[in-house]
């Protein structure tokens, strides 16, 4: 068994469906575990639709609206005049969304945020699946919570392995192709959970690790893995392969291609992990596998936005010590931060970190009782792994003002400054 994992960009209309379906058909799809992602924008479209449902009621419906109407047209352009059955199909998920957010009375953002989020995936794999069958593509639609278990960890669950495998293999016993949604498992209480955004491609893992797979496939809008995001480097380089060891390492500083917890359960297996553009099937991409590190070995940019730099200091100038640094932590977990970066001095200790879940006012809060507290908020969080003197140059040359610098002996880290 292969398992390819399209995402958004691939499925954002109806030419991208038809456009995986002939990449299907030209590179074999027995065998194969399709994982896809939500359409395009759709994620955003949905996280917006729970926005309003805890700031605007009146606007909800409005907004869920609109993604309907958004998959009614894809749909319209891949089906002509045969499409009641699937509209049908689409129009019962959005319904049910509907109808949960007009009678629940769940008050925590993240549990809501998974139930109306996770229609995406839901949409697009039904669509794609029907789609294939109406080019006489025989496949079987699987639904990921049935297979992917969690605990109940909104919006970042962790996976219940044991139990995962088993109902994988379970559910892919005997079958030949199979359509299922990245991103989206269920805790035991029967409550859908998602795993984190851009969590499709360690859905992707997570199957093939149950399957004991040949490869998994990440099918992409760009060659490759690339030295850096093109949006924001130019003259990046195509990375042809790299070592299990040193994806993890690019994945862990926010290289946006690989998913951060996609590696570990392929190295575990040596399943080498192949990502390819959707546009070229041909070309050979990247490699994932064991081997060198790098090649070439160059160095590679990562640009992690929206971070937020804390310096820490004590009230009484004492020292920063294991009590105090415990107590950060304590509330950096409580708050739920995610921690990119650390330097501490004498009376003072800096904090890089990621306020996903809009937490930073409790957490500062908390933090003042103890300390004085000093913000920058807004700031970006460059990574150079492989560095070399021409490539900190380059970042010193062409970013704003850097507020704190850490290098190891492959790896050089600056927090800088929102732009003046």
């Amino acid at each position: 068994m292969k398992v390819f994992k399209f995402g958004g960009a691939s499925v954002k209309d109806a030419e991208g469906v038809k456009n995986i379906v002939s990449v299907l058909q030209h590179t074999g799809f027995r065998d194969t575990l399709i994982v896809v992602s939500a359409m395009g924008k759709t994620t955003n479209a949905l996280e917006q639709v729970v926005h309003s449902f805890f700031e605007n009621k009146e606007q909800f419906p409005h907004d869920l609206q609109m993604v309907r109407e958004n998959h009614h047209h894809i749909i319209g352009n891949l089906f002509d005049k045969e499409n009641a059955e699937i509209t049908q199909t689409i129009d019962a998920f959005f319904d049910g969304v509907l109808t949960y957010l007009n009678t629940t009375e769940a008050k925590e953002y993240s549990l809501v945020y998974d139930q109306v989020v996770s229609v995406g995936e839901l949409v697009s794999t039904t669509i794609i699946s029907h789609y294939m069958q109406h080019q006489e593509m025989e496949n079987q639609w699987l639904d990921a919570r049935e297979c992917i278990k969690t605990d109940a960890y909104f919006r970042d669950a962790n996976l219940h392995w044991s139990e995962t495998e088993v109902a994988i293999q379970d559910a892919v016993a005997g079958k030949s192709t199979l359509i299922s949604q990245g991103f989206i498992g269920s805790a035991p209480n029967g409550l859908t959970t998602t795993l984190g955004r851009e969590g499709s491609d360690y859905s992707a893992a997570i199957f093939a690790y149950a399957l004991d797979a040949e490869s998994v496939t990440i099918w992409k809008d760009v060659p490759g893995v690339l030295n850096g995001d093109p949006r924001k480097f130019s003259d990046t380089v195509l990375l042809h392969q790299i070592s299990y060891r040193e994806a993890i390492e690019l994945a862990f500083y926010g290289a946006s291609v690989i998913h951060p917890k996609t590696l570990q359960p392929l190295q575990r297996k040596e399943i080498p992990l192949y990502v390819k553009s959707f546009e070229n099937p041909d070309d050979p991409g990247t490699v994932v596998s064991k081997g060198k590190t790098l090649d070439p070995l160059v160095p590679c940019y990562i640009v992690k936005n929206d971070q937020t730099l804390l310096k820490l200091s004590s009230k009484d100038f004492s020292f920063i010590v294991e009590e105090n640094i415990s107590d950060i932590f304590a509330l950096l977990h409580q708050y739920q931060m995610r921690v990119e970066i650390i330097q501490n001095s004498a009376i003072s200790f800096s904090i890089c970190i990621y306020n996903k879940y809009s937490k930073l006012e409790p957490l500062l809060e908390a933090l003042k009782t103890k300390f004085k507290v000093e913000v920058d908020d807004g700031v970006s969080l460059y990574t150079i792994r492989h560095f070399d003197k021409p490539a900190i140059n380059f970042i010193k040359s062409s970013v704003g003002e850097i507020l704190l610098e850490q290098r190891t002996v492959n790896t050089a880290q600056f927090v800088v400054g929102k732009p003046v």
